[in-house]
């Protein structure tokens, strides 16, 4: 008799997206859009020394506004030929997606954003992966927050639920990591904020100022940090993305393994085991 109990479904419900994963992979890759590595070639291009002195439009090709520090790292590999830098980069943004997935790695490529930006050569992917791993390893933190930036208001978690270890982890491997990158090259520093400045969204999200959504979010996370949701974390990352985009839905790639990690402990903080009442976990 074969079984047709929960984890059946759920690896049939795997099964089935997986070959539409596969499916989004050979149409968006035979569409040949010019698009391909637009994103990651402003990390190929950077200069170190002056990463925020190029001459096109604030959002053209080739236009970097991470930290200083984000910089220094990808000139240690921007000498790489264009076609090696994007394929690592493209590898290491698959390895974050292995991370959060796991065997759901080949489903989660049906979802169009992650195709999107894995395409672009986006690190969307890659601050999910580092927001997961940050309830366990603090400093990973440190990546979203000289990146993007904005998303790291997800670190009010700790603060919220008193973590304060955890907290001083965050904030002190970042600060540590900007301190090094100032006394190597302090103009960059000085440069950044009127970098960040010129930042806009794209489409329809330009009409919502970036201070409401980082509002929004630090609001979300909260109430997840109250409530012991920790895939709130992740929607509060979306909500407070620089350039609020299709493309920026692939950060929500991270939901996937924390509403998983959050079950348990809603269900023991509610004092009702899973396997006695799994209609009321969140």
């Amino acid at each position: 008799m074969i079984s047709t109990g929960p984890l059946t479904r759920e690896r049939a419900l795997r099964d089935g997206l997986s070959i539409a994963g596969l499916i989004s992979v050979i149409w968006f890759w035979s569409q040949g859009w010019p698009t391909l590595g637009y994103d990651a070639y402003a990390y190929w291009h950077v200069d170190p020394v002056s990463p925020y002195h190029y001459r096109g439009a604030p959002d053209e090709l080739g236009a970097f506004r991470y930290s200083p520090a984000a910089a220094q790292v990808f000139g240690l590999i921007n000498w790489l030929p264009w076609p090696a830098f994007y394929w690592l980069l493209v590898g290491c943004l698959f390895v974050a997606l292995v991370f959060v997935g796991r065997w759901w790695v080949v489903a989660l490529l049906g979802y169009p954003p992650v195709l999107y930006s894995i395409w672009l050569g986006n690190i969307d992917i890659l601050i999910a992966a580092a927001i997961v791993a940050g309830f366990r390893w603090p400093a990973a933190w440190a990546f979203v927050l000289l990146t993007k930036v904005t998303p790291g208001v997800g670190v009010l978690w700790f603060a919220v639920r008193r973590e304060w270890p955890n907290l001083l982890k965050a904030v002190g491997v970042t600060l540590t990591i900007a301190a090094v990158s100032f006394l190597i090259l302090p103009r960059p520093w000085i440069d950044w904020p009127v970098a960040l400045a010129t930042i806009r969204s794209d489409g329809q999200a330009s009409d919502i100022p970036l201070i409401l959504r980082v509002g929004s979010a630090a609001a979300v996370v909260v109430w997840g940090a109250r409530t012991d949701r920790r895939w709130s974390v992740i929607v509060a990352a979306f909500l407070a993305d620089p350039q609020f985009s299709l493309r920026a839905l692939a950060i929500l790639v991270g939901v996937f393994p924390l509403i998983r990690a959050t079950q348990p402990g809603a269900a023991a903080s509610a004092g009702v085991t899973a396997s006695r009442s799994p209609s009321s976990l969140t």
